[in-house]
């Protein structure tokens, strides 16, 4: 029986699910996300059996970890949790890793601690419907005092159309600690809809150094990602978080770092490739309750194809929080006529000595910059590939994962080469 804490929470969860209609969300007069094509009813929860070695899960999977030694893992597919592994020595120093329905049962002072802090199933209906339904879910607790070069991994798999996935993941990075979390969202290529209604939430302990990577590679089928993920950090700590977006049908995600306590201070630099009728709508808020805290924001996006991407960046400082330092920038490159982009930075500041500020922009390649590098012998394709992947690599570096690194390099190549003639097409007509 699960304990009352998680019981009452979805209780409420429930309840606000089944009263709010499903969103549409309206930024500004002229940017629309409407799920209207989201066949929710014909959608639900599929649950696996676990495996015994990762080859027997989709290759999304083996070819996104490549192999690599990792301190922990979680995979679930669907509705279930289907693998889970811990560096033993770790696990021998407190290091926690396991499904978010286990650690309820065996670490229920802990969990009910921090279990939905900076999260609310009052949020609209999708935060409720991963709160009220989440099966599954991934825990992750790193103990004071003691530094984890290896990946703690997370990856949620939808391989078949029809499924709802709900997830939930907590992680809590304690007192003076290092670590570096990944959550991968994965799909092969299929054909019909899906669901993952996920809710994120990491709390960095004072004094901790963490490193966050989020992927979401959904494939080309009609993957609807409906998303909110949370990040705390308290005094003197750091987190350095990339999110990466690079394939889903319908994304609508809202991503927070706040800097609760004076001292911290965070880096958010992300990055998205859409292709063909993608949708993505992503809102960051850079939140500065103290002062004495410092940030930065960077998000890079191109766009293929017939697709669609707003990005919208906040920066806020509330009463009192002096002496906070933030920037924030977002740019977004097109490729295709028919693709549309919105960078929209934004600021609410409501105290004074503070140093805040913003820039946004939407552009293509230059041509100049192409006939430039053709003079020197470069050829015409090779030129625009160069300067798409050097756009990025700003953001790629960030990441000081090898192999994560390679993965998304990988990933933006292939998406030129499948969109060359046109990308080609549309930088000659400018």
């Amino acid at each position: 029986m699960p304990p009352s804490f998680l019981e009452e929470r979805r209780k409420a969860a429930l309840e606000v699910y089944e009263r709010e209609p499903i969103p549409t969300w309206r930024r500004s007069g002229f940017w629309t996300t409407s799920l209207r094509k989201l066949r929710l009813d014909e959608l639900g929860p599929r649950r696996y059996d676990p495996v015994a070695s990762l080859d027997e899960l989709s290759p999304v999977v083996t070819d996104a970890l490549r192999g690599e030694e990792l301190a922990g893992l979680i995979v679930q597919r669907g509705a279930s949790t289907v693998y889970t592994e811990v560096d033993p020595a770790l696990a021998g120093q407190g290091l926690i890793v396991m499904p978010l329905e286990q650690a309820v049962e065996e670490h229920t002072e802990l969990v009910e601690r921090w279990y939905m802090k900076r999260l609310s199933e009052k949020e609209g209906k999708f935060p409720a419907a991963s709160a009220a339904f989440w099966t599954g879910g991934a825990f992750v607790y790193v103990p004071r005092d003691i530094a984890i070069d290896k990946p703690l991994q997370v990856v949620y798999l939808i391989d078949e159309p029809g499924t709802a996935q709900y997830a939930h993941t907590l992680a809590i990075v304690d007192e003076g600690s290092k670590a570096y979390l990944r959550e991968y969202c994965l799909a092969p290529d299929f054909e019909g809809q899906a669901l993952h209604a996920g809710g994120f939430e990491l709390y960095c302990r004072p004094s901790s150094n963490v490193k966050l990577a989020h992927l979401q590679d959904w494939g080309a089928g009609e993957v609807h990602d409906i998303s909110t993920k949370r990040v705390e950090i308290a005094a003197d700590a750091h987190c350095g978080w990339v999110p990466i977006y690079l394939g889903g049908r319908l994304t609508k995600q809202t991503l927070d770092i706040i800097t609760a306590e004076r001292g911290a201070d965070m880096r958010h630099n992300g990055l998205y490739f859409t292709e063909r009728d993608e949708h993505l709508d992503v809102f960051t808020t850079d939140l500065h309750e103290q002062g004495h805290t410092t940030g930065d924001t960077v998000f890079k996006g191109a766009l293929t194809g017939e697709s669609r991407a707003s990005y919208e960046g906040l920066i806020e400082i509330v009463h009192g929080a002096q002496e906070t330092n933030t920037y924030l920038q977002t740019h977004s490159m097109l490729l295709s006529p028919k693709a549309k982009a919105d960078a929209i930075p934004s600021l609410i500041v409501k105290t004074d000595s503070v140093s805040a500020s913003h820039g946004g922009t939407v552009g293509e390649i230059d041509e100049e910059q192409v006939f430039y590098m053709q003079t020197r012998g470069v050829p015409r394709l090779e030129a625009i590939r160069i300067l798409v992947e050097g756009y990025f690599e700003e953001i790629v570096q960030k990441l000081d994962d090898e192999v994560l690194e390679a993965v998304v390099r990988e990933r933006i190549a292939g998406k030129l080469t499948e969109a060359a003639a046109e990308v080609e097409e549309y930088i000659a007509q400018r």
